[in-house]
């Protein structure tokens, strides 16, 4: 059965076959290092992993692996990454502070500080302060604080749309190329357009612009939620109309190419309950997440992809009625979220895409046997009654032994075969 022959299933909550994603999307991936592990674990060609996502450090799945594994979904984003600089087809060799060579976008410009540290730039022009930061022992970037103190009496509105405009010419173009390569794929292919996640904190520090000014300090934003909402909904506001023209445009580049498409990536739980009350959600959120849902689903096929972690359950019915048709993931092991009750609850109204084992007990420090026992259980759970696509609780990460990947796809093929 193909990749979109499986989703259909998913999004009719049908059982069937589950369809397996690794490397889809932002929250979906896998880590460079691992994925070079499970290359050579499987007897595959070795070769320079390329990165997708130069922040979380995630890698592109060949064919060759996809295959292995029986993988059915592949990447069509847009050209921007979240660093500003274009991720196309231009790559360049890179030896990562780890000693890994890998090949990342030909303007991903580094530079060592005093400590050993990493630093990384947006649009790669050191010209500015450094966006992101790697540890001397770290794996992947974090977002460097780059604005000065936020003064209220001196705030300007623009300083927080600077982010947002009409998507380029250029921009369109990849979209079209890559529009060529896959609307006759089999697979079911993921698109990740861009300008429509509101106030995921990975973005609101500005990492893709050269010199952020506003309310960027993660703890001032929350603060903003609650002193200043005016505000934060003038932000929104503007941000869903460019993304409404922008999605215009866009859909006219890849017509049916994607299937499903990656809205936000703002989390709203933590591992004990959620972020924000539901009167918050509905208030601050939701409104924009309806603009964005209404559009995608009365002019396009697309269905519509959320990725939450944390403790939700009382917000997954909203996320349900804010239009999204995917949820990602299910995490399970937080608290209040068990398994049957969450699948119960609200698994015939959005397809719980994630959720097939614990990322942070299980799949890093348990044997072969347990990820796959784990994983399989997962199945039986979130596949009864269809509404399911098998992916882990967020991206896969250093630490995990490359066998325990490969466990999660035989639980699927077995669970697949009946």
């Amino acid at each position: 059965m193909t990749g979109k022959e499986k989703l259909k299933l998913a999004v009719n909550h049908e059982e069937g076959p589950l369809l397996l994603d690794i490397g889809g999307m932002p929250t979906t991936g896998i880590h460079c290092i691992v994925l070079e592990q499970v290359r050579a674990y499987l007897g595959l060609e070795k070769r320079p992993i390329k990165i997708l996502e130069p922040v979380q450090m995630l890698g592109i799945l060949d064919e060759d692996i996809r295959e292995a594994l029986g993988i059915q979904t592949q990447p069509c984003w847009g050209a921007g990454s979240m660093l500003g600089f274009p991720v196309k087809d231009d790559y360049k060799e890179w030896r990562t502070p780890w000693g890994q060579d890998v090949l990342v976008p030909k303007d991903f410009v580094t530079t060592t500080d005093t400590k050993g540290d990493t630093l990384i730039y947006a649009w790669g022009d050191t010209r500015y302060e450094a966006a992101g930061r790697m540890p001397r022992t770290g794996v992947f970037f974090d977002n460097t604080e780059r604005t000065p103190a936020f003064d209220e009496d001196d705030y300007r509105l623009e300083d927080n749309l600077e982010e947002f405009g009409p998507v380029s010419q250029e921009d369109l173009d990849w979209l079209a190329l890559q529009r060529s390569r896959y609307e006759t794929s089999s697979d079911v292919i993921m698109g990740n357009l861009g300008g429509t996640a509101f106030g995921d904190i990975a973005l609101v520090p500005g990492p893709m612009l050269r010199e952020p000014k506003g309310i960027r300090d993660i703890t001032e934003w929350y603060v903003s939620i609650a002193s200043r909402p005016e505000v934060l909904h003038e932000i929104f506001e503007y941000q869903a109309r460019c993304a409404i023209e922008n999605l215009e445009k866009m859909h006219e580049a890849l017509g049916e190419t994607i299937q499903v498409a990656y809205i936000c990536g703002t989390d709203f739980g933590t591992q004990k309950g959620p972020f924000c009350s539901n009167k918050t959600f509905n208030d601050m959120y939701k409104p924009y997440y309806q603009k964005i849902n209404c559009w995608i689903h009365e002019h396009t096929s697309w269905k519509t992809f959320k990725h939450c972690c944390g403790s939700i359950k009382d917000l997954i019915p909203e996320l349900i009625d804010a239009g999204f048709d995917c949820l990602n993931p299910v995490q399970w092991t937080a608290e209040n979220m068990d398994r049957k009750e969450i699948k119960k609850l609200y698994g015939d109204r959005i397809v719980y895409w994630g959720g097939g084992i614990n990322t942070q007990k299980t799949l890093p420090m348990g044997t072969y046997q347990q990820v796959f026992d784990e994983a399989l259980e997962c199945c039986r759970i979130f596949g009864k009654g269809g509404g399911f696509v098998f992916n882990t609780i967020h991206n896969i990460v250093p630490g995990v032994p490359p066998e325990n990947v490969v466990a999660l796809a035989d639980a699927v093929k077995k669970y697949n075969q009946g």
